[in-house]
């Protein structure tokens, strides 16, 4: 950590917020130059009169918020953008992690912080892969804090642009078609319609769900409409790209959601488990935890544990498959391998073959020297044409090629058990 600047941050905040996303919002709700009348602003006054009323219980809010959503998602454009910035300030102030029993401090943004980064370095080291082939990187947690609607890193316009984009052609198209103008203003008002009924309800009025419902109905249902007037205005790839605006969004705020409320204890299982991992490096206690694993894949990893520790040697980690030959002839060369060169020293051969763990030496010592390298090329599967020089070339070759072919196993076992699995 360097230390400039450390001393003019010690005593204040960083006073983390927002406030980037919701002033882009806020551009986005610009483009309703009429306050509602295009339909965008009055949309987000609609949602937050349902949700802030203090007499409709919360069944009566859901219900509500939920028929006007399924009515053309897609179209519901002061919802989802609602719900990113009431996700976003979750993460600020920490509440996406609810406080329980068992996790009675409130968390905060540095401890979700903190956690991500445990999970940025526990990923390699577990799984081989990065954090974003998993869905947990840095932006699979906060890219909705981290301007991932706002920019893009290639040339395709930014979620929001995309969005801004369509809403300025609606905005355009209603003010010189007539019918698209008559859809837009229909929902405009019955949005206008809900949250001044809303405003009017107090804890002592008579039974209001009837109208209520009503006037959800008639919003729902004028959304249906203008959806088939927009697709007729402006075109139906307009409501296909609204559609995939809307999922891009939902898709991305679930995630995020479901990666940071369940992120204790995923970091702490990854954590865990390569605690366990370390512990294993202990031969009494890898044996106490194979004999209790229940999990077969633990079971595998605790009983070849000795082996595949052992398949480890640092001179076979290469860095691609066009060094393995290279990587074969320097071994072989430090074993002094191969020892034998000439197939004419035939006690140089077979001393070698009876080193060779595929052949069976029974009786060779009552066997003349060109017996036992006839004997060997039979049991090596080799032909025995020819005279005893020509099988004990044949045979000497073998057996140098076995020479380099359990070097390769070698590597091969280094690099499986050095490959996460």
């Amino acid at each position: 950590m360097h230390k400039k600047g450390l001393k003019s941050i010690a005593e204040s905040t960083p006073d983390f917020s927002n406030q980037a996303l919701e002033n882009a919002i806020n551009d986005i709700k610009a483009i309703d130059t009429d306050h509602g009348y295009l339909f965008i602003q009055s949309q987000f006054g609609m949602d937050t009169a349902i949700r802030d009323n203090t007499v409709l219980t919360q069944t009566q809010k859901n219900d509500a918020l939920e028929t006007l959503y399924n009515a053309q998602p897609h179209l519901q454009i002061g919802r989802y953008l609602s719900d990113i910035i009431r996700h976003t300030n979750t993460i600020i102030d920490g509440s996406i992690i609810p406080t329980t029993e068992a996790n009675a401090e409130p968390t905060t943004f540095l401890d979700i912080l903190q956690e991500v980064q445990s999970v940025q370095n526990l990923i390699p080291s577990l799984f081989g892969c990065t954090p974003e082939e998993k869905s947990r990187g840095v932006n699979d947690h906060f890219g909705t804090l981290n301007n991932m609607f706002l920019e893009t890193e290639d040339s395709s316009l930014p979620v929001f642009t995309r969005l801004a984009n369509i809403l300025n052609l609606i905005e355009t198209r209603a003010r010189v078609n007539g019918t698209l103008n008559t859809g837009t203003a229909a929902v405009a008002y019955s949005n206008w319609n809900l949250r001044t009924f809303l405003n009017t309800i107090t804890d002592d009025s008579t039974d209001f769900q009837t109208t209520l419902d009503n006037r959800v109905n008639q919003s729902a249902g004028n959304m249906s409409s203008m959806n088939t007037r927009i697709s007729d205005a402006c075109g139906a790839d307009v409501i296909t790209e609204l559609q995939a605006i809307r999922e891009e969004i939902v898709t991305q705020i679930n995630l995020e959601n479901s990666n940071i409320t369940g992120i204790e204890d995923y970091t702490r299982t990854l954590a865990n488990n390569l605690s366990y991992s370390s512990v294993a490096e202990d031969p009494a206690l890898r044996k106490l935890m194979a004999n209790v694993a229940q999990n077969d894949n633990w079971k595998t990893y605790l009983n070849d544990f000795e082996k595949n520790k052992a398949s480890l040697n640092p001179i076979y980690n290469i860095m691609d498959d066009s060094d393995k030959s290279f990587v074969i002839d320097d071994v072989l060369a430090s074993r002094g391998l191969p020892d034998i060169t000439d197939h004419l020293d035939l006690e140089g051969v077979v001393n070698k073959a009876k080193r060779d763990s595929r052949i069976d030496t029974k009786d060779f010592n009552q066997y003349s020297i060109d017996k036992v390298i006839e004997d060997c090329c039979k049991q090596l599967g080799l032909y025995t044409f020819g005279d005893v020089y020509s099988q004990s070339k044949r045979l000497l070759n073998n057996l140098n090629q076995r020479d380099r072919d359990l070097v390769a196993e070698e590597l091969d076992s280094n690099e499986d058990a050095d490959t996460l699995s």
